[in-house]
């Protein structure tokens, strides 16, 4: 630590993160500081040199960019061996991240690890599209090779007996949503019953369709069995909303026991389960209700956090009964999906090009999600590799709403409990954060070390 203390007083004017990364690379030169060698913990550095932690977490995760450092989760940052630089270099297309004043960690956003290429090749190849297909409305049957296409993007999921006519394509996975309920839900005053914190998109299309909304409470596995009976029980509820893969946004996993008493007691209460999966960006862990409900089970999810949001690409999957009225519900509403869209769609999700890219996604999102474990570890924190999103339970000082606005006077944006619970729930004092992978890591680990700045420092005042 000396010898960087001493070579980072050397470095004039330089911003004070490149400073420190120079001091460092300049530790390497001299053989002070070998391949393998630990770099010391940020705070004690950032001690050291009279900076900020922040500052000190910039340089590391600039090093970490270049090549010049490596990142261990819960082990700290190395120096990394030196690599041979390639004896050729083809031009970078992808679009870059971009950094402003303000990091907003609201909700997921994907880096483009070539994507944005690959969809404007598959648009040039619209070009050559049939000419009856640009003057003509689109027909059932037009759009079968999309849907089997999305059946194979589907391949991972147990989705039990399944082909492509109990399949309809939407715009984005909320409309894939508001066709399910439009399906499933009758009379004058339905009843949705959602998990007590639960994406808002669910409530939104509900009171669109004039349908009242309760809450059903959670532990650890997702829904409690008992209170999702008694609620049934006395609302008459049509349908249950949840997110068994991903719950949005407390992270949790339901469990394939807890899934089957969920699927027993609609069975026997004789209410339909709309499973949203759109936040999976892995392999599915267990069977969809599906699966293991087929007459009253029904599938939602789109390629908006896997691929990219831009298109609005969803789709709706429902039990072989019920297939017709949710294909009315689309050819009724809005004619189905324009006909150039459904055939990008049929393109992309048959690219084996498109599973490299997913995958590549993925381990480029993890790096985000590595950094943010690292620093924000010590917390009561729920995160997984395959999940865009984490969720932090405050300690005791902290409120949900305070905290996202002392986060955002710093320039941090992320939603606080509150955003997912019903108008007269109470919230626990948690927040969500989304991992923006499109401002650079560097600028991530700021946002991210702002909020350990804040978790570290609760307001004296605590409100009763």
């Amino acid at each position: 630590m000396d010898t960087i203390s001493d070579l980072y007083e050397t470095q004039g004017a330089a911003p004070k993160y490149k400073a420190v990364a120079a001091a460092i690379r300049n530790a390497v030169s001299s053989g002070a500081l070998r391949p393998g060698d630990k770099l010391p913990p940020v705070r004690d550095l950032a001690w050291r040199l009279g900076i900020t932690p922040g500052t000190v977490a910039r340089a590391y995760t600039l090093l970490t960019e270049s090549g010049e450092a490596a990142a261990a989760v819960g082990r700290g940052t190395f120096v990394a061996t030196p690599k041979p630089a390639p004896a050729t270099q083809s031009p970078d297309l992808r679009v870059l991240p971009q950094d402003t004043d303000t990091v907003t960690l609201f909700s997921a956003r994907l880096p483009d690890v070539g994507q944005v290429a690959m969809i404007r090749k598959a648009m040039g190849r619209l070009g050559e599209t049939d000419p009856d297909a640009l003057l003509n409305y689109p027909t059932r049957e037009s759009f079968e090779p999309a849907r089997r296409a999305v059946l194979r993007w589907l391949g991972d999921t147990v989705l039990g007996q399944v082909d492509q006519a109990d399949l309809v394509l939407s715009h984005g996975g909320q409309s894939a949503v508001s066709l399910v309920m439009q399906s499933v839900l009758h009379g004058p005053r339905p009843v949705v019953m959602l998990e007590e914190l639960s994406y808002p998109g669910f409530r939104r299309a509900a009171q669109l369709l004039r349908a009242d909304v309760v809450s059903v409470a959670m532990d650890a596995d997702g829904l409690c069995p008992e209170s999702l009976d008694r609620v049934a029980r006395e609302t008459g509820a049509q349908l249950l909303c949840t997110s068994a893969e991903v719950h949005n946004p407390t992270v949790v996993f339901t469990p394939p026991e807890r899934r089957e008493a969920i699927a027993e007691i609609a069975r026997r209460r004789g209410f339909h389960i709309l499973e949203d999966d759109c936040y999976r960006i892995g392999p599915a862990r267990a069977a969809s209700y599906r699966s293991i409900l087929p007459d009253q089970g029904w599938y939602v999810s789109s390629i908006s956090k896997s691929l990219t949001p831009a298109l609005r690409i969803g789709f709706a999957l429902a039990p072989k009964r019920h297939r017709g009225v949710l294909r009315r519900a689309a050819e009724d509403g809005f004619f189905g999906l324009a006909r150039p869209l459904a055939e990008l769609t049929e393109d992309l999700l048959s690219q084996d090009e498109t599973y490299e890219m997913m995958a590549a996604v993925r381990a480029e999102m993890n790096r985000y999600i590595r950094v943010a474990v690292n620093i924000l570890g010590g917390y009561d924190l729920v995160w997984s590799e395959e999940i865009p999103f984490l969720w932090l339970r405050l300690p005791e000082g902290w409120r949900a709403a305070s905290f996202a606005q002392a986060a955002e006077a710093r320039g941090v944006q992320i939603r606080p409990a509150e955003e997912f619970a019903l108008r007269d729930a109470n919230a626990p004092h948690a927040v969500r954060i989304g991992v923006n992978a499109q401002v650079s890591l560097s600028s991530f680990e700021a946002a991210i070390e702002t909020l350990r700045s804040l978790l570290d420092n609760p307001p004296e005042r605590i409100a009763i």
